[in-house]
């Protein structure tokens, strides 16, 4: 299925929509980028956005894996 919504005369989004923000790193572990970056991206002039979209596959190394949550809590059972 086409998302017309998703498409622009711009550089194309790194968004997959997986949007969820690391809580250490402040980056979404989709696409890489600050809620800044998200935010500002449509208003972006393409220089800026071509230099983000170059920077984002250092970015992968700052996420952490959490250690919380259910499946943490199941491991100790």
């Amino acid at each position: 299925m086409s998302d017309d919504i998703w498409k622009r005369d711009e550089i194309e989004s790194p968004c997959i929509k997986t949007c969820v923000i690391h809580s250490e790193a402040r980056l979404c572990t989709g696409c890489l980028r600050s809620i800044d970056e998200i935010t500002r991206w449509s208003k972006m002039p393409p220089e800026e956005r071509r230099s983000i979209m170059a920077e984002l596959p250092t970015r992968q190394g700052r996420l952490t894996k959490r250690r919380g949550g259910r499946a943490a809590r199941l491991a100790r059972d």
